[in-house]
């Protein structure tokens, strides 16, 4: 099995030792992303809408470094500090998917996220 690791600066650099994703074959795992300023890694501080268009932003950034889009998203887990704003994350996210093809998903309350944000995803992608 060979690893791919995938990098780019258009993206926010990994804030632990973990790497923004990585490819198997023609599967891509990516990291879960939060809102974090790809230029500086300074954190943005909004609500829970700005932050999860930064984190689709990082997303495709790096779905992109990879060769793909979020087309090729097959599974997306949320991880939400307050599951009473999963209509305003639905909102943003649904920009980025067509009903027909949306990709797998849970979306999941926790009890804190890295920084104190609000919202973090990851996805899991495939050629």
């Amino acid at each position: 099995m060979e690893k791919n690791i995938i990098r780019t600066d258009k993206a926010p650099a990994p804030i632990g030792p973990y790497n923004q994703a990585v490819q198997v074959g023609n599967m891509l795992f990516v990291s879960g992303q939060i809102a974090l300023d790809p230029t500086d890694g300074s954190l943005h501080e909004g609500d829970v809408k700005s932050e999860t268009e930064i984190v689709m932003k990082n997303l495709h950034a790096i779905l992109q470094a990879a060769g793909m889009d979020f087309r090729n998203v097959v599974k997306t887990s949320i991880f939400l500090m307050d599951m009473g704003k999963f209509a305003e994350v639905n909102e943003v996210y649904g920009r980025y998917f067509e009903n027909e093809t949306a990709p797998a998903r849970e979306t999941i309350q926790v009890a804190g996220l890295p920084k104190g944000v609000q919202v973090e995803i990851s996805v899991i992608a495939a050629k």
